[in-house]
């Protein structure tokens, strides 16, 4: 099968971890975070811009009581260009990956290793708070309007782990994985996949996607490990 492409992705991103509030202003879609991270806060250019359009941006998201912050997707070299004479750095480059969900299908999830429940449990909550995902990410999730679910991972009969999903089409991507640290490298975060996989080919989607910051060595060698590609990137300009 083909692969959805970075432009088909950041879509799908955008609707399964969606933003309080959307706004146009002149060539920028701002986005209103309410604290949810990075790409739900972040300015995006959706028609050709200039410098001078730079600060009508920054009026808005400093109206929102956020930081100036934009995202730059892969061929927006102007505007990538724009931002650094503007003093804004290069900011967590994140890498898109994708597969079909056949290739994590072909084999049951291991008895008692992970289970889809929505609305998300206590423990789950728990968990994702210890992964840095607290209130206000969790409430992205509550805005999702699609198919979605939660994933709790469990090792000798302890949670372990937790991870969130939701449909875009027939694409499905994965959120706010966290596994506990004194429980990884061991199969913890593949089992969430697979019941990711499994819990999205029975809403009849056919491709499993996450979005990951490139620096992030061990979550980027997992995924190629069981057969995800990475098929575009983007990256954020901070100032």
């Amino acid at each position: 099968m083909t692969l959805p492409d970075a432009r088909q992705l950041s879509r799908a991103v955008e609707a399964t971890w969606p933003a309080a509030r959307r706004v146009r202003a002149g060539p920028w879609t701002i986005r209103d975070g309410q604290g949810g991270g990075q790409r739900v806060s972040a300015a995006t250019a959706e028609a050709p811009v200039s410098a001078a359009d730079i600060a009508l941006a920054e009026a808005e998201m400093q109206r929102l009581g956020q930081p100036c912050l934009f995202l730059v997707r892969e061929g927006e070299d102007r505007l990538d260009r724009l931002l650094e004479e503007a003093g804004y750095r290069l900011h967590d480059p994140v890498a898109l990956y994708a597969m079909p969900v056949a290739a994590l299908t072909d084999a049951p999830v291991p008895p008692v290793s992970a289970f889809t429940i929505w609305p998300p449990l206590a423990i789950m909550r728990d968990l994702w708070a210890a992964g840095g995902v607290g209130p206000a990410r969790q409430a992205v999730m509550t805005r999702v309007s699609g198919d979605k679910t939660g994933v709790l991972a469990r090792t000798d009969d302890a949670p372990a782990g937790a991870a969130f999903v939701a449909c875009d089409g027939k694409t499905a991507m994965i959120h706010a994985i966290h596994v506990q640290p004194d429980l990884r490298r061991r199969g913890v975060a593949t089992n969430i996949m697979r019941a990711a996989a499994h819990w999205a080919q029975d809403r009849g989607a056919d491709t499993l996607s996450l979005a990951v910051t490139r620096a992030n060595d061990a979550a980027n060698r997992l995924y190629s490990s069981i057969g995800m590609q990475v098929v575009g990137y983007y990256h954020y300009r901070l100032k």
